[in-house]
């Protein structure tokens, strides 16, 4: 078995947190990060989080039991915070002892982080952190451990690039906290560098949405495989009453769909026909459903082919193990130098 002790030693924190073999996380990718790459990557020693997104409490219930069918190894679940069943999906992951829940696309509710480790459950929380400012009230408020998500990666994404984010955030916090750092990480020599610089891990998308485990349609992954980093371009906001997360994808005719798309529920706001909350659940369902089209019928024209920087890396369909097996190594060997 091939180890890696520089990179061990500096990844304990975070394979102790998450009880995985190797400090790194999946991304939760609607729709991709399902029962099967989720316990391919927690099989392979790192860390795999089912997107719940849009998910149902039944569907998530369902998904949880299948993932666990699959894998005796930990993985985690990704909420959205906006989600209007978000309690009730909260509920479901405490039902069958989900060990990390992960709370994305925005602040926590009041009172998410108290349902989630209600009764000493023992979950542990991660939370996403743009801003140091709210990575530190994030801590105050319970999160027992932080992602810090640069704007290289895909789908929803921030302002602000990774290496900043970086700079900013793990000087002040890593110390005493765990961060996890993602967005445009594509090789072990990234890791390796956030690493050195206080990371206690770091998360994956885009190297994973091709893996051979994965369910997203051929087509989808031929287009990763011809696209380079430049074709992966942030969606625009219309109007800036309607505060639309941007995100990052291929570019086609999906990205032109979701400007009309967003001309449609700005009007509807004008009406008074919607309100904020509403129209933000909008976007949201657009963004679940035209990515739907693209991972799982491979209409890669029309659909959302959501995708970080990092997708020019993205040249051939390989397990899981591998993929992680050859950030382990180019990272130890940068670490060994």
């Amino acid at each position: 078995m091939t180890t890696y002790p520089h990179t061990a030693a500096l990844m304990q924190r975070g394979t102790d947190f998450l009880g995985c073999d190797t400090a790194i996380l999946c991304g939760a990718m609607s729709w991709v990060s399902e029962r099967n790459l989720v316990a391919a990557i927690s099989n392979a020693g790192g860390f795999g989080v089912i997107a719940c997104g849009a998910m149902t409490p039944e569907l998530l219930d369902t998904e949880i039991a299948a993932t666990k069918a699959l894998t005796a190894k930990p993985f985690g679940v990704n909420l959205i915070t906006m989600h209007p069943a978000l309690f009730d999906l909260i509920a479901v992951c405490r039902k069958h002892g989900v060990t990390h829940v992960v709370l994305a696309g925005g602040i926590p509710p009041k009172g998410s982080v108290e349902a989630i480790k209600a009764d000493d459950s023992g979950i542990k929380v991660i939370c996403f952190a743009p801003t140091l400012a709210l990575a530190k009230k994030l801590l105050r408020s319970g999160a027992d451990a932080l992602v810090i998500e640069g704007m290289e990666a895909g789908g929803h994404i921030g302002p602000v690039s990774t290496s900043v984010l970086a700079q900013e955030i793990l000087p002040a916090l890593a110390d005493e906290h765990l961060i996890f750092v993602a967005g445009g990480i594509g090789r072990g020599e990234a890791i390796a560098s956030y690493l050195e610089m206080g990371a206690a891990g770091v998360q994956l998308g885009t190297r994973f949405a091709c893996a051979s485990e994965s369910i997203a349609h051929p087509d989808f992954k031929k287009a990763f495989f011809r696209a380079s980093a430049r074709e992966a371009i942030a969606s625009v906001q219309v109007d800036p009453r309607l505060p639309v997360i941007p995100v990052r994808a291929l570019k086609n005719k999906g990205t032109e769909e979701f400007t009309a798309k967003q001309r449609e529920v700005a009007a509807l706001l004008d009406a008074g026909e919607v309100d904020m909350g509403e129209a933000q659940l909008q976007i949201e369902h657009f963004w679940a459903g035209a990515l739907r089209r693209a991972v799982i019928e491979g209409d890669v024209e029309n659909g959302s082919v959501m995708a970080g920087q990092s997708v020019g890396m993205v040249t051939k369909e390989e397990p899981a193990a591998d993929i992680i097996a050859e950030l382990m190594s180019q990272c130890e060997a940068a670490l060994a130098r």
